[in-house]
Order: C-alpha cells, then sequence, then structure tokens
C-alpha cells in the first residue's frame, strides 16, 4: 500500500509494478484530484497558460494500466503497525503486507489568516485555482509573505501579470539561511531589478480588514502594506499527525534508516522523509521534486527486495527554479556558512556558476542560466570531491 498520491507515492507505485509486483496496491490520495505535478502551480498554472490536463502526472489511460485501488479524497487517520492496518478518517480500514508513507507536507500559515479569502497559501491544486479565481476579479496589489523559492516564484508570476507586488522576508538577506548571504543578495537584486518592492528583516503581525474593500497587512515595525491579495509562503510541515501513536519515530518527519526503512516493512519516501546519510552521519529532510522521484522509486524497489538487500538512498540533491526569466539550479547541499566562489560568468548579469566549499570539499553548486555548466559538476558531487579537484574539474 502507498499513502500518498503525490509524486513522491506515484513514482513508488510505479516502481512496485515495474519491478513485478502483481498483487493488489492501493494509493491512498488526500486530494480528490488525479495526481498532478507541483512545480507548475506557481508559475504556468498559475499564469494562466497551462491548464489542469498539462500538470497531471499521469494520463487516465497509464493510471490504470497500473492496476492501482486509487482512493482519492481519502486521509490517513491512523496506522496500526501491529495489525498492518491504515485506518482513513471516514472510517473505513486497508490492510496492507508493506507499506510507503509518502504524506508530503502541509504549508505553514500566520496567526490571524484564519478565515479571511483574501490571504492565501499555495500547495494543492485548489490552492493555486483559488488564486487564479481572485486574479481574475481584478487583484492588483500582491502581498508575498516570504522570499522563498515559492514566495519568489509566486511573485515572479505576479510581475508577469502585471500586478503590484510586494515581498515581505523575515530574514535580512533573503535565502541566506540555504544559499549564504553572497548569493542571496543576488536573489535579492533578481526581485528590485524586475520592480518588486522587497521588505526584509520584519515580520507580519496582522491581517487587518477595516472595512469592505480595505484590506491591509500590519508588519512588525509598524508598517502597513495595502493588498487585494496575500500569499504566505513561509515553509511546510512533514504531514505526520496520522501517525502518532504508531511507534514509527517522527521528528521532522519520519525517521528512516539510509535506505528509507522505518520499520521492516514501512518504507518512507518525499517530503516527509527525514533519513539518514550513512555517508556524513546527518539526518536529512529535503523538500525537492527530484528527491520526492527518486525516493519514490528507490522506496517500492527497497520494499519489495527487503532492509537485508536494499541499496542505500544516496542520490545528488538537485533543485531548480524559474523566476523573473531566471532559470536557478541548485547540486548538492550548500550550506550559508559555506565558503563560495564564482568560477563562470556575473553575478551582476544574472548568469553565473558559484561552487560551494565545506571543509575542503565541495559541498554545493548554484548557477543562474546556466544549466550545462552546473549540471558538468554532478559527477564532483558524486565523487565528493576536494574542492581544488572540483576547481580544476570545471576550468
Amino acid at each position: 500500500m502507498v499513502v500518498g498520491a503525490s509524486l513522491a507515492g506515484m513514482r513508488a507505485a510505479e516502481s512496485l509494478r515495474s519491478e513485478g509486483f502483481a498483487g493488489e496496491l492501493a494509493v491512498v490520495g488526500a486530494e480528490g484530484h488525479l495526481p498532478y505535478d507541483r512545480p507548475p502551480l506557481s508559475k504556468q498554472f498559475l499564469q494562466g497558460t497551462w491548464d489542469r490536463a498539462r500538470i497531471a502526472l499521469r494520463s487516465e489511460e497509464r493510471l490504470g494500466a497500473l492496476g492501482l485501488d486509487l482512493r482519492l479524497g481519502a486521509v490517513a487517520a491512523d496506522l496500526d503497525p501491529v495489525g498492518h492496518l491504515v485506518h482513513l478518517s471516514d472510517g473505513d480500514e486497508l490492510a496492507y503486507d508493506g507499506l510507503v508513507v509518502a504524506t508530503g507536507a502541509a504549508p505553514r500559515t500566520l496567526p490571524g489568516s484564519e478565515g479571511l479569502t483574501w490571504v492565501h497559501v499555495l500547495r494543492t491544486l485548489d490552492d493555486a485555482e483559488s488564486l487564479r479565481s481572485a486574479f481574475a476579479q481584478g487583484a492588483q496589489r500582491m502581498v508575498v509573505v516570504g522570499a522563498g523559492f515559492i514566495g519568489s516564484e509566486v511573485a515572479s508570476s505576479c510581475r508577469a501579470m502585471g500586478m503590484d507586488v510586494t515581498v515581505v522576508e523575515a530574514l535580512e538577506v533573503p535565502l541566506s539561511g540555504v544559499l549564504g548571504e553572497q548569493m542571496g543578495r543576488v536573489c535579492a537584486d533578481l526581485h528590485q531589478e524586475n520592480g518588486v518592492e522587497l521588505v526584509t528583516g520584519v515580520g507580519v503581525v496582522g491581517f487587518e480588514e477595516p472595512e469592505v474593500g480595505s484590506r491591509r497587512i500590519r508588519l512588525s515595525d509598524g508598517r502597513l502594506l495595502p493588498a487585494d491579495v496575500a500569499v504566505v509562503g513561509i515553509g511546510v510541515t512533514p504531514a505526520t499527525s496520522w501517525l502518532e501513536g504508531s511507534g514509527l519515530e517522527v521528528a521532522n518527519g519520519v525517521h528512516c534508516d539510509g535506505r528509507l526503512f522505518a520499520a521492516p516493512d514501512v518504507v518512507v519516501a518525499g517530503d516527509v522523509a527525514n533519513w539518514l546519510d550513512e555517508a556524513t552521519g546527518d539526518r536529512v529532510r529535503i523538500e525537492h521534486w527530484t528527491n520526492a522521484a527518486e525516493q519514490g522509486v528507490l522506496a517500492g524497489r527497497n520494499l519489495l527486495s527487503g532492509s537485508s538487500d536494499a541499496a542505500p538512498y544516496d542520490a545528488v540533491p538537485y533543485f531548480w527554479s524559474d523566476v523573473y526569466g531566471s532559470k536557478i539550479q541548485v547540486l548538492g547541499r550548500p550550506g550559508p556558512d559555506d565558503q563560495v566562489v564564482v568560477v563562470h560568468g556575473s553575478t551582476g548579469e544574472k548568469r553565473f556558476v558559484a561552487l560551494y566549499e565545506r571543509r575542503g570539499r565541495l559541498s554545493g553548486v548554484l548557477g543562474f542560466s546556466s544549466p550545462r555548466q552546473v549540471m558538468s559538476m554532478r559527477a564532483q558531487l558524486v565523487s565528493q570531491a576536494r574542492f581544488d579537484e572540483a576547481l580544476a574539474a570545471f576550468t
């Protein structure tokens, strides 16, 4: 059984079938929609250039060929690992011999936004359609809370549609906790160069609607920002509440070993997986598309092979984002305290490659609109190359 019908869950189901599992295979999905791809929600789908059919993960014909018992609109409420049962919120229960946990994550919200129809999050198809409806009603002033990648993509899409956009970020430098201050400032420049007002170092303390048609957001420094629509993009929380009391270790996701096993008959994949990196001994949880896809495939394969014959998850993390016409790509795990060296192009022109160094080794690669150069460094990350070797390999 697979709990979670998004990318990681569907890749796990496909992997189980391709590896020869011909038995009953239930896939439980909390949303009522057929499985779809999330990255376009903040870009092409939000702008209205792609429709539902374009973002489908698989055609209905291909889904049918998998022979799944697809339970859409079904929410997992409880796991009984002793009885090998998953209880659904509607009272139904499903038995399993092996289980893939791929329930993903839910967006964080801000206090005071509850029940306000003009304050949105963006995680699901329904979220994106709600935003598109607000745009269709003539929204022109957009406030985005959070200058991470999702917030930045929403801001970029709204600027492309001609809106006035303000981005509010609690950090002094956007994305500095991920990319470091030097490259975070490059991302900040990208907003400002595209006509977005960027407000940093402040938080949001309230949402106000003093009269009909008058909406504003109160900041921690006392400022009031007028807004027709707001999007809160301040990260996500792993969807693990249904596993409380199950005996699985839950802390910032579901803890699993380096082969994705949380128990002898339970594997974990995608945003909800908190796995042990066998090379470093670190616990890792990654929320990117590529990670979900690759973990889903391996989770299905390992579940069939069993923990003794399972392969470790050792893929090089990869992420991309399309913002204001720039393609941002990240390979590896750059850190905020790593040393950064620009080895190609110019940060001023927003076309460059930067290498990250930690303890003498290559830790990550960041590129703006330089896809070939970025991907050429993947082998160096796989081999955990010394930084001087990586520099020589690039040049």
